[in-house]
């Protein structure tokens, strides 16, 4: 069976962590073991959405892991060159007009 006691959860005389903790499984165990009076089991029908059907069974779930891009690793190093091809240039240029600067003295 199936209850949707939401409205009930701070109404609840032992708490709403109990009622919270028993969500989404079967909690019929854990309810006759707290002993509730029989106003507790009659109210229970109040809260009562439907019953699960035990014969349908749940497909299981297939994973599929996506596929990390191989050519990443290519992709940054064309970055790279290309965003630092020309400070290099610029650098490399900056040198060699040092040099001949300093030889002319």
């Amino acid at each position: 069976m199936i209850y949707d006691v939401t409205k009930y959860l701070e109404d609840h005389p032992g708490g709403a962590d109990v009622l919270l903790e028993a969500t989404g499984k079967d909690a019929k165990e854990e309810f006759d073991d707290a002993g509730h009076s029989k106003s507790a089991i009659e109210l229970m029908q109040d809260y009562f959405i439907g019953e699960l059907d035990p014969t349908t069974e749940i497909p299981e779930m297939d994973v599929f892991r996506k596929e990390r891009d191989t050519g990443f690793a290519s992709k940054l190093m064309e970055s790279a060159v290309q965003y630092w091809a020309i400070p290099a240039a610029a650098v490399g240029i900056s040198v060699v007009v040092a040099i001949l600067y300093a030889r002319r003295k």
